[in-house]
């Protein structure tokens, strides 16, 4: 299984960005894909997630009403529409999904995933 994600680069605040992640090999069961993102001298931290079958999102607190994300089952692929960026958003984004065994209470949990995707950076300039 590969997820091979794309779509980061430099943009100014207050501007926009999407992120695309596409998910190859092996078919498997999955429940949750989504993004995290690792800043420098910083942890990885969740950023959302989409429930692949209800098409439900989840979203950290510092992002909500700003990111959009959303998912092409056809495709196999999630997407993260960033909008109203600003200076703080900088990372490298990540996208993963888990194998359908996460419980609800962990889908923010980057160790609930098994797979993941190389990273795609974002730089956002004041």
């Amino acid at each position: 299984v590969q997820l091979q994600a794309s779509g980061g680069g430099l943009v100014q605040t207050g501007g926009s960005l999407k992120l695309s992640c596409a998910a190859s090999g092996r078919s498997f069961s999955r429940r949750f894909m989504g993004w995290f993102r690792q800043a420098p001298g910083s942890e990885r931290e969740f950023v959302a997630t989409i429930e692949w079958n209800a098409n439900r999102p989840y979203y950290a607190d510092s992002v909500k009403g700003r990111f959009i994300i959303s998912r092409d089952k056809a495709k196999n692929t999630v997407y993260l529409e960033m909008n109203s960026l600003k200076p703080e958003d900088t990372a490298i984004y990540y996208c993963a999904s888990d194998t359908g065994r996460t419980i609800m209470s962990e889908k923010r949990n980057p160790r609930a995933y098994e797979y993941w995707g190389q990273g795609t950076l974002v730089t956002v300039s004041s």
